[in-house]
Parts: C-alpha cells; sequence; structure tokens
C-alpha cells in the first residue's frame, strides 16, 4: 500500500499544495496513492494522539509512506528519529518529495537505522544526567524537594475517615492495621496523625 500522509500546524495553512507536490512526485515515480493521512495538528503533539499514530501501527512490510517533506512528520530531530526507527521496524519505506529523503531496506538504510537507535539512546541518558544535575544543584541551593508539606487547613484524603481512625485508636488497633483498612500506606497514615497532632 502506498500512503500519502499531509500534515498541516493550523487551519490557516492548506492541504493542496503538499497534496499537488505528492501527486506530481507519484506521476514521476509512476506510482499511485492507495490512501491518504490528512491532518491539522502541530509537529510537536506526541505521535500517539496523531492520525500517523495509527498509520504507523497499521502499515506493514513492503508499504510506502510518501510525505513532501521529513519536517511534516514531526517538529524536532529526535521525533523525527523515532518515526523512521518505528517504520525501520516493520520494513515500512519512507520518501520525501522535498528533502529527496528515501528510507528503505539498503544498506544506507540500515546504516541510519543505527544511527538513529544510537542517537535516541544517547539523548536519553542526556536527560537523564540533565535532570540529575538539575536536582543536585536545587539540593546545593537549599531548595527542597518533593511535595511540600501541608498546612493544619489543608484537606486530607483521610480526613473522611476521621471518626473511624479515632475509635480504632481508641479500640487499641495497632495503625498499621488501620492503615490497610483505610486502604492508605502507613506512612500515609504516620503523616496525618502528625500533622493532626495525634503524633
Amino acid at each position: 500500500m502506498n500512503y500519502g500522509y499531509i500534515r498541516v500546524s493550523t487551519d490557516k495553512q492548506t492541504v493542496e499544495n503538499q497534496r499537488h507536490e505528492i501527486n506530481c512526485f507519484c506521476q514521476q515515480q509512476g506510482l499511485s496513492i492507495d490512501g491518504w493521512i490528512e491532518e491539522t495538528i502541530s509537529g510537536t503533539k506526541g505521535v500517539d494522539k496523531r492520525k500517523l499514530g495509527r498509520l504507523l501501527r497499521k502499515v506493514q512490510a513492503g508499504d510506502l509512506i510518501i510525505c513532501a517533506e521529513l519536517s511534516r512528520l514531526g517538529r524536532n530531530l529526535f521525533m523525527i528519529m523515532q518515526i523512521l526507527s518505528i517504520c525501520m521496524g516493520k520494513e515500512c519505506r519512507v520518501w520525501t518529495v522535498k528533502d529527496g529523503y528515501r528510507l528503505g531496506d539498503d544498506i544506507q538504510s540500515k546504516v541510519l537505522a543505527f544511527a538513529f537507535g544510537l542517537s535516541a539512546e544517547i539523548e536519553r541518558n542526556l536527560i537523564s544526567a540533565r535532570t540529575r544535575q538539575a536536582l543536585a544543584r536545587m539540593r546545593d541551593e537549599g531548595v527542597v524537594l518533593g511535595r511540600p508539606a501541608g498546612s493544619l487547613n489543608k484537606k486530607y484524603r483521610l480526613d473522611r475517615q476521621e471518626k473511624k481512625i479515632y475509635r480504632m485508636l481508641e479500640q487499641g488497633i495497632g495503625k498499621r492495621e488501620i492503615a490497610r483498612q483505610c486502604k492508605v500506606s502507613p506512612k500515609t497514615l504516620y503523616r496525618w496523625l502528625r500533622v493532626k497532632g495525634t503524633m
């Protein structure tokens, strides 16, 4: 199956230019489009939230996706590489009109697939390292990480079971058992009791 993929970011843009470019390209290559996928959505949106995501789940080995240019697939290199990597895994070809890009089953595509996978791994590691560095810097600056401690005026999930909790405490039932019956962790119960001044 040959699919024509068209994406515009806003309603003010038209899909007709991209459709024309793809149709002209197909005439030159002796191809025909079996199905069109058109969407008006930002390229920064995750693939799963786009029609493109449904197409990627549907394509099979030997299928061809044609789009006007690589930037129609996504707004950043990392996203484009992810999409092309999915296509490589499913042995689906991707061709672009303006860029002259060809993703297929040749050695060049296999080298690109390796580069995509390596780049994605490096990017994930860099993001993880940046996150750890940012957290360490915030701790050094005295920033308290995690959820802020609540005030006495704050509503807590256990407030609705307050009478039940106090009744069980009076009966001498252990805090772990009370937490189990209230369907919370013992830590949550201890924290709530501290806020209420019971511990």
